[in-house]
């Protein structure tokens, strides 16, 4: 079943007098639970597409439908509330709040939504475990190694249960063991629970881990390979 459906997407900013084209004329359909890995060269339109499906920014041309929705049509207030409940994101350099402990930056987006503080503490306290980092959830981001660092960024971004979860360059700031480690977590997301990942990466060994693989270049898709 497609989740998200990219008709004819095109993005253009302006650098100056020069427009630039990142994203055209893209056509792409995901399917929910897959895992989806998108490489490309640098300026290849990839940061740009994941940043669409995030209600980041918004197409300048184009439709992006997710679930059913016309994401593109979205005012900036519904957007951001749709955001929220549907768009969970991993960051290569994790992203913590460095005055909160582990427990506190999984926490963080669950303020956003209309939970108790007993419910909260339970999705945090799983999430945790899930991500086998609950022995840290006391911890502060500079008393953590980076491995664990992005199992915290992991369990904030899957802790509201989104619809999809969103990866850019996971593994870029860490070594070759820590690295893996991170993507058996990440496909064990999928595979256990179900999880639609879309994930940007330069790094061609992470593709094992993905169901599908995207080559984009100048802004279009180029190959579209099964894995």
């Amino acid at each position: 079943m497609t989740l998200i459906e990219c008709k004819h997407l095109t993005k253009h900013y302006w650098r100056g007098n020069e427009q630039i084209t990142p994203l055209k004329n893209l056509d792409l359909k995901i399917e929910r639970g897959k895992f989806v890995a998108l490489m490309g060269p640098s300026g290849s339109g990839k940061t740009t597409l994941l940043n669409l499906i995030a209600g980041i920014d918004r197409p300048s041309e184009g439709e992006l439908i997710i679930d059913g929705a016309p994401i593109h049509t979205l005012g900036r207030n519904a957007l951001a509330q749709w955001r929220a409940d549907h768009i969970g994101y991993i960051f290569q350099l994790y992203n913590l709040i460095p005055v909160l402990t582990a427990y506190e930056n999984v926490e963080l987006p669950l303020l956003l939504h209309n939970l108790s503080r007993k419910e909260r503490h339970r999705r945090v306290s799983h999430v945790l475990d899930v991500v086998g980092i609950s022995d840290r959830y006391d911890h502060y981001p500079r008393q953590l190694s980076g491995g664990q660092e992005q199992r915290v960024a992991i369990a904030r971004a899957i802790v509201t249960e989104p619809t999809i979860l969103l990866a850019d360059e996971p593994t870029g700031d860490l070594d070759l063991e820590t690295g893996t480690t991170i993507m058996d977590l990440l496909q064990k997301l999928q595979q256990e629970q179900g999880q639609t990942i879309v994930m940007v990466t330069h790094d061609p060994r992470t593709t094992e881990w993905a169901n599908t693989l995207l080559h984009l270049e100048k802004g279009k898709l180029i190959e579209q390979v099964a894995t």
